[in-house]
């Protein structure tokens, strides 16, 4: 994921036959989806959104200068599961102790002094956030985001701490 560009949300299946499509939003208040302005995809292409309800929303993309709205459940259904990212640069700074989730990813992982690895992937699915640690010889290693399993992240040095539970240390 580049760090140029946060992810805070995706497009999901179609609501009815004209155009419309759910949004998942990773912003705390899911309508703010639309406050940091334009929307990118992984290529590039440029997207804008209306929400019409809780969660559906109206996507326009653009096509060269102008902006063309998703006419149709079909084009919807292409566009399933493609994640929405902002500039960076439209973003506040986060808070202490908070931190946007492409900042982990490319972090050393130690555990205490021993090096363990590096952040490669950062997951959440819902029920929690966890960091996949990518280890030399070794099967990756996936570790709650939690401040018992990973009580030390310091964006600055480049690294985090991480205390995996017995039962995915292997």
């Amino acid at each position: 994921m580049p760090r140029d560009r946060i992810l805070l949300g995706v497009i999901g299946r179609p609501h009815g036959v004209r155009g419309l499509a759910r949004v998942h939003s990773y912003t705390a208040d899911p309508a703010d989806l639309t406050a940091y302005g334009d929307l990118s995809d992984e290529s590039g292409q440029a997207f804008r959104l209306r929400w019409v309800g809780e969660g559906v929303a109206e996507i326009s993309r653009r096509v060269g200068r102008a902006w063309i709205a998703v006419a149709d459940r079909g084009e919807v259904e292409r566009l399933t599961n493609r994640h929405l990212f902002v500039d960076r640069a439209a973003m506040p700074p986060p808070p202490d102790d908070e931190y946007y989730l492409s900042d982990l990813v490319g972090l050393s992982a130690f555990e205490g002094e021993t090096a363990l690895g590096r952040v490669a992937m950062v997951h959440d699915y819902g029920a929690g956030v966890s960091l996949e640690i990518e280890r030399v010889g070794a099967a990756p290693l996936l570790v709650p985001f939690t401040s018992a399993a990973v009580p030390v992240v310091d964006i600055g040095a480049g690294r985090v701490v991480v205390c995996p539970p017995a039962e995915v240390t292997t």
